[in-house]
Parts: C-alpha cells; structure tokens; sequence
C-alpha cells in the first residue's frame, strides 16, 4: 500500500506567537495519528514557483491516514490555535 504525505510549505513567516500556540499540539496530534515527521525547519532553496521559506514533510502509513491526522480532533485544535496566523499551502497527498 501507497504511503500518504502532508506537505507544508510556507508562504510567509508566520505570526510568532500564534506559532508556538500551534506547535504545543500540533506535532503530538500529528505524531499520534502515525505520523512521521521527515523534514523540517532546514535550509530551504526554491525553484520555478517555489517560495524560500518553512517546509515541513510527514509521512504516514497510507492517503487515508494522512487525511484522518489532518481531520482529527486533536489537529483542528492546533489549528485553532494558529488562528490565521500562518500562510501556508497544505497538501495530502498519496506516495508512489
């Protein structure tokens, strides 16, 4: 079975404080749902319509999971808590 990603790449920096908001449970509710995190937080170098700025990669165990991680309880908390306060693109989607 095809593995499942969410990507999130940053368009902007995002508002400090609502950040750390969303940090507090955003990885544990992510990481609860299977999720692995593979990349993050490094040097980033964008090409044709990229935007040099954070970008996040987690794996899990299939599409389906990844969908239900994003959609869970726990993750909209987190994203309550980041309240507008980052503009980011947001992408599940199924590996190969």
């Amino acid at each position: 079975m095809p593995k499942g990603y969410m990507i999130s790449a940053h368009r902007s920096p995002a508002d400090p404080e609502k950040a750390a908001a969303y940090r507090k449970t955003a990885k544990s509710a992510l990481e609860a749902a299977g999720g692995k995190f593979l990349a993050g937080g490094g040097q980033v170098e964008a090409r044709e319509n990229g935007i040099a700025e954070r970008t996040i990669l987690i794996e899990f165990e299939s599409f389906e999971a990844a969908v239900a991680a994003y959609e869970s309880d726990a993750y909209q908390e987190a994203l309550r808590a980041l309240d507008g306060g980052a503009d980011r693109d947001i992408r599940l989607f199924e590996g190969i």
